[in-house]
């Protein structure tokens, strides 16, 4: 009986470190006294949140006030919004940090960049000694909710808005479903 209950904890925290690791977390640009705005210190929020990948990012904005452009380094130092590697403008957007590496984001409106609206996001590699979230072992961090209209990444590893949200809630559904499987399977080998 002892047996039975330590495999079954056992299964219960290999699942929850498989769905942290599948979901990662997720950060509202700004949260929790700004957001994307001419207001907000981004050195300053960047600095206090580890990024690793599998994590998101939300920007949150009024669409007729703001836009975010994804931008290369040089770019980002000269806030020119020339030749965006990626533009989003729905006042809610998610971008999934895919890969290790430092992300550039800035506002494209003429004078918000120059005004401090930029952030560069330095994403961490996720390793063994290094594990994503899980309620089993969690980050010094503020994760907000998933944003319903997560952007899923191209082959590049840079995101494309979806043709709709639902394509994202599917893929999220079918994570935890999956994830929600192997734990039923592995209780049931009991």
């Amino acid at each position: 009986m002892a047996i039975m209950a330590a495999r079954a904890l056992l299964v219960v925290a290999m699942a929850a470190a498989v769905l942290g690791t599948a979901l990662g977390a997720t950060y509202t640009v700004g949260a929790p006294s700004g957001s994307w705005d001419l207001r907000t210190n981004y050195d300053q929020w960047v600095s206090n949140i580890n990024f690793r990948a599998g994590d998101q990012i939300v920007f949150k904005y009024s669409p007729a006030a703001h836009d975010v452009l994804e931008v290369n380094k040089a770019d980002y130092d000269s806030c020119s919004s020339s030749s965006p590697i990626a533009t989003f403008n729905s006042g809610d957007d998610t971008i999934p940090l895919t890969a290790a590496g430092t992300r550039y984001f800035i506002c494209g409106f003429n004078g918000h960049c120059t005004g401090g609206m930029k952030v560069a996001v330095k994403v961490e590699a996720t390793t063994g000694s290094n594990p994503a979230p899980s309620p089993m072992t969690p980050r010094p961090r503020t994760p907000t909710a998933m944003a319903p209209n997560a952007m899923p990444p191209t082959a590049g590893g840079r995101p494309v808005p979806p043709s709709s949200s639902a394509s994202q809630s599917a893929g999220v559904a079918s994570l935890v479903g999956l994830s929600l499987g192997a734990i039923v399977v592995g209780l049931m080998a009991f």
